[in-house]
């Protein structure tokens, strides 16, 4: 199992940014997102939206205190901090793989405590990077691949390729 942990959501702020953290968390086969900061009914609502129509389980629930969350699921699962600070992910993704991962991806600035919680503080760079990217990064690698050819069979509608249009049809 795979959670991501968004830290921090501002409603006026991050209503975009955490949106696309958990698109990509879908996308890339995360089972479920907890996040922090302000509960947003109507994030919440619409990533429910986009699960019942392009398909998969994935959920979204909102987490009142998430070194709680951490400190209690730390012996169930890895705890993963997404971070330009960490270790080059490249080189530790393989000590991920089978193993359920909370993984965690800041919004304003991490706490320190974040970085101690962790058993890896992973980067993707060395440079300053998007939580987004730093995200689809490392789940890419967790899954080698095979999210880029991945089909929710319990979709609705289905996005088909095409080289000069758009393409959904029902699924």
């Amino acid at each position: 199992m795979i959670i991501v942990l968004r830290l921090n959501h501002r409603i006026f702020r991050d209503k975009r940014i955490t949106s696309h953290v958990a698109l990509t968390a879908r996308a890339f086969l995360a089972d479920k997102l907890y996040y922090s900061g302000e509960k947003d009914s109507n994030f919440e609502q619409s990533i429910s939206k986009v699960c019942k129509q392009f398909g998969s389980k994935f959920e979204v629930e909102h987490c009142k205190d998430p070194v709680r969350f951490v400190k209690e699921n730390k012996d169930k699962f890895t705890i993963v901090h997404l971070t330009c600070y960490g270790l080059n992910a490249q080189n530790q993704v393989n000590k991920l793989k089978n193993r359920n991962l909370i993984i965690i991806v800041g919004g304003e600035k991490v706490e320190p405590i974040y970085y101690k919680l962790a058993e890896y503080n992973l980067a993707v760079t060395k440079q300053p990077i998007s939580e987004v990217s730093a995200l689809a990064i490392l789940l890419h690698l967790l899954n080698n691949g095979k999210e880029l050819d991945n089909e929710f069979k319990d979709a609705k509608l289905k996005i088909l390729e095409s080289e000069n249009s758009k393409k959904v049809v029902k699924g």
